[in-house]
């Protein structure tokens, strides 16, 4: 992440510092969505953005969160089609270091009407956090994000 590490005058590592923060940031969103308690059937559907007709976008901080924190993709980057970190059984290999968007996102019917609501404060609450840390917002598509990282596919996934 961007910011000082050694030498900063508060004596902070505001990388760490940014970590933590949207590390709290994405459990105030579980607390708020297991209260609202949206059902997920593993159909994979979130994760196959072609298929389903839907684009994951998040902000650069995350992207360099996720590819930082989540293991080896489970297949390689294409164009958009799909999350590099959704193995051959639909399920998601990257749970703790997703994005916001893949935190938010349930086929549940009856969360359709809270989802977006969820969605707008938290995207504001992130992007104060990340004005905060005076870092880069860069809005966009994950596989625009991906491409600038070297993601090697884990072949062993099963």
């Amino acid at each position: 992440m961007n910011g000082p590490t050694e030498g900063d005058s508060t004596g902070l590592d505001l990388a760490e510092s940014f970590d933590d923060a949207l590390k709290r940031l994405y459990q105030d969103l579980q607390s708020e969505i297991a209260r609202l308690a949206p059902v997920c059937d593993l159909s994979g559907r979130c994760c196959r953005f072609l298929e389903f007709d839907h684009t994951l976008f998040l902000s650069k901080p995350e992207a360099d969160f996720l590819v930082l924190n989540a293991p080896k993709p489970s297949r390689a980057l294409d164009d958009g089609a799909t999350c590099p970190w959704q193995d051959n059984r639909g399920l998601c290999q990257a749970r703790e270091a997703r994005p916001l968007g893949c935190r938010l996102f349930f086929c549940d019917p009856s969360y359709q009407e809270d989802m977006p609501i969820l969605s707008e404060t938290y995207l504001r609450k992130l992007k104060h956090l990340t004005a905060r840390f005076q870092l880069p917002w860069n809005y966009a598509p994950l596989h625009v994000h991906l491409a600038q990282f070297t993601l090697p596919a884990d072949d062993d996934a099963d």
